[in-house]
Parts: structure tokens; sequence; C-alpha cells
């Protein structure tokens, strides 16, 4: 799995945060419990004496067995009395034991050395916030994209079919040997972004990084990071993340500012992710006759190179909702 780093830091932090919290609210209630019913106090001082008594029984030597099968049955004895002296003060019967969110792994995140479900939610929980997603997430997703709006006559539909198949694949089989890249090309409204959008989220429930972003955004953080811009994008401090994540969805190329700065990250990022072996998706409205006009011969050299292309057509589908076609 390739859970983002920051995000798996943010969250075993918490888990080990609400392992405390929860121990040390235990030891607040049974602490108040013993200053108000003085015989719990009695059992839990004489329940914390069994260590010392099963040595000594082990060092008396004799029929231990016996022995320890006694000091077990005095022992469940104090505790149901205890439990009954808790109710009959009106508390639960555990009301003074350790309370966690996850029971199964008690707030570690971790049975023996295996993660928990309980915290492989959590990141992933963390890993749509961090995606760059935002409120597409849950909206967009590959069984709610209609394919009836696209024309069946001219091939649209068929084309589209075919995006969503081979998407669609790639997402559920998302693995830390997955290595693919995708160009998705067509006018607005044609279901770029909501195809991407449903791979990004199919692709962080399966436990990896990903990086849903703005051409524009991008390039704006690259741009702080050199001459220290403020207010560009959430993202300014973390350039390195476009390198390293599993999965990098560049939206809208094209809207950005073409010049040798940009095109020179473009390509930077690109050519890295490329010889690392990292999975791209790029979105734009650019046909590839406009690529091959607007970028460097090295960007469209790489992107033509390594990536697959998806063609998008037809008539824009939010327009179709809108007007109800």
């Amino acid at each position: 799995m390739g859970y983002n780093k920051a995000d798996y830091i943010r969250i075993r932090n918490e888990f080990s945060d609400k392992y405390q919290v929860a121990r040390q609210r235990a030891d607040e209630r049974r602490t108040a419990i013993h200053a108000e019913i003085p015989e719990i106090f009695a059992i839990d001082r004489e329940l914390s004496k069994t260590g010392l008594k099963i040595m000594r029984i082990v060092k008396a030597g004799g029929d231990t067995n016996k022995a320890i099968a006694e000091l077990e049955a005095s022992n469940n004895a104090l505790i149901a009395e205890r439990e009954a002296l808790l109710v009959a003060y009106g508390y639960p019967s555990d009301y003074t034991d350790v309370h966690y969110d996850c029971p199964i792994c008690g707030d570690t995140g971790f049975v023996d050395t295996v993660m928990c479900e309980c915290m492989k939610k959590a990141l992933v929980r963390a890993g749509f916030e961090s995606s760059g997603l935002g409120g597409l997430i849950g909206k967009q997703r590959f069984d709610n994209l209609d394919l009836e709006y696209y024309d069946s006559e001219d091939g649209s539909r068929v084309r589209a079919e075919r995006n969503v198949r081979c998407l669609k694949q790639f997402a559920d089989g998302f693995s830390s040997d997955t290595y693919s890249n995708f160009l998705l090309l067509g006018t607005t409204g044609l279901g770029k972004t909501h195809l991407s959008t449903a791979v990004a989220e199919r692709v962080i429930e399966r436990g990896f990084d990903v990086l849903y972003v703005s051409s524009i955004s991008m390039l704006g953080d690259f741009e702080e990071r050199r001459f220290g811009n403020s207010g560009m994008s959430p993202y300014s401090n973390d350039t390195q993340r476009y390198y390293d994540c599993d999965l990098l969805i560049v939206d809208d190329l094209g809207t950005e500012v073409v010049n040798k700065f940009t095109q020179a990250y473009l390509y930077e990022v690109i050519n890295t992710r490329i010889n690392n072996r990292k999975c791209t998706i790029i979105n734009t409205n650019l046909t590839a006759s406009d690529i091959i006009a607007t970028y460097s011969e090295r960007i469209h050299s790489r992107v033509f190179g390594e990536y697959m292309p998806l063609l998008f057509t037809g008539v824009d589908i939010r327009r179709k909702k809108s007007l109800g076609q």
C-alpha cells in the first residue's frame, strides 16, 4: 500500500492520542468510583494482588493447578460483586473499564502486526481529504455516469463505453506494480473529469496516495516555490508529492499560462514520473494537434510516447442535462 506519508503520520498520532485518552478517562472514572464506593476500592486492591498470589502458589509447589483454579474462582466472585455494586449505585457494570473506539485493536490501529480495518478506513478518509477532490468525492463514480447521453450514431457511445471499461479496469486492479498513463482528450462536458474522479476514488479506497489537481494549481505551486508568491494553492509546501504520489491526475491541461518556466516544470513532473514508473492521468480540452503546437517537443514526445490516449466525443453532457434532453 502507498498511503500518503503525511496522512499516515497524522493518523498514527491520532490513534496514539485516542489510546492514551481512553485509558486516562478510565483511570479518572476508577478514581472517582473508589472515592464514592469504598467497597470497590477494597475489591480492586485485592484483585491487584493476583500476580503476587500466583507467584506464591508456584513457589509453594503441590497441586498448583487446583490452587490457581481456586484463585480464579475467587477473583470471578469479586468481579461479579464489583459489577453488582456499580449497578446498584446507578452505573453500567463496565463503567470503569477502558472504552476504546475500536474494541478489536484497542485504538492502536494494529492487531498484532496487521493494520486494523478501523485504521485503514481512517487512512482512506484522510486520502480523500488530501487528494484535492473536495466535494467531487462520492458524486462522480463509475456507476453513475449515464452513457445514454452519448450519441450512438456517431460512435461517441462506443468510445465512452471503451473508455469506462479501460479506466475501471485500471482502477480496480491498481497495485504497487501498476504502471499505466492516460491522456483523456475531448471538449468540455464529455465526462473526462467524472471518470478521472471515479478512478481517483477507487484507487484511494485501495489504499494508495492520489493527488488530483488542475494544471494551473500545480504549476502555480512550482511558481510559488521558486518565487515565493502567496495564495496560490494549498499544496504549495509539498511539491515533492507531485513526483511521489502513486497516482497524479492533472485536470484541464492547457488552461495554464504556457511559457518556458511552466513548460520546464511540466516536463520535469511528467518525465520524472515516467522514469519512476508512477501512474499519471492528464485531462485536456486540447486536441492532439493543439498539444503538439502548444508544448515543447520534449513534452509532447513523452506524452504521446508513454500515455494511452482516450478520446471523448459528442455534445456537452452538462448542457444536455440542463436542457432535459
